[in-house]
């Protein structure tokens, strides 16, 4: 096969493709972000109460 019918494969392949809109990609950023502000706070409170048992034991 050559490189003229790759390309129009590609072409073919790349019409197909349903691009998200603004407004989605803006939604999906800001629910990505709060996930993962939820979780940084979550692993953020278990690594003082983890600290703060280790401490009470060792000190």
């Amino acid at each position: 096969m050559n490189l003229g019918v790759h390309i129009k494969n590609a072409r073919i392949e790349l019409s197909k493709v349903i691009f998200p809109t603004k407004g989605q990609v803006k939604q999906a950023y800001i629910s990505v972000l709060i996930v993962v502000t939820v979780i940084t706070a979550f692993l953020a409170l278990v690594d003082l109460l983890m600290s703060s048992i280790m401490s009470a034991i060792l000190g």
